[in-house]
């Protein structure tokens, strides 16, 4: 039975971060010391850090606002197909020349 490679040590881990926030890019730095790219890209979202090396400073979010967002998502679909409906039922009355509003009797 193979044996599994060792865990990659905590200050190797640290100096990729490191050098991703440096600006070099996860892919080279595989290429140069051995390991996958994805590995990297993990340490790095594990330092709170995106994959681009800059900084973003935004928490996970809690339960609460995940469901929020999932509610936001649901009404920001039913509003646009609200608006397509509304645009295409405008765009048949005008091409039909079906008046959309009543006009004064006086």
């Amino acid at each position: 039975m193979p044996k599994s490679k060792a865990p990659y040590p905590a200050q190797f881990r640290q100096q990729m971060v490191e050098l991703v926030h440096a600006g070099r890019k996860p892919r080279d730095l595989a290429k140069e010391f051995g390991c996958h790219a994805d590995s990297i890209n993990t340490w790095v979202s594990q330092h709170g850090e995106s994959k681009s090396g800059t900084v973003t400073g935004v928490k996970p979010l809690n339960a609460a606002e995940r469901q929020e967002l999932v509610d936001l998502r649901r009404k920001y679909r039913q509003v646009q197909q609200e608006r397509d409906i509304l645009a295409k039922a405008t765009a048949w009355f005008a091409h039909n020349g079906v008046p959309t509003s009543t006009t004064s009797t006086r």
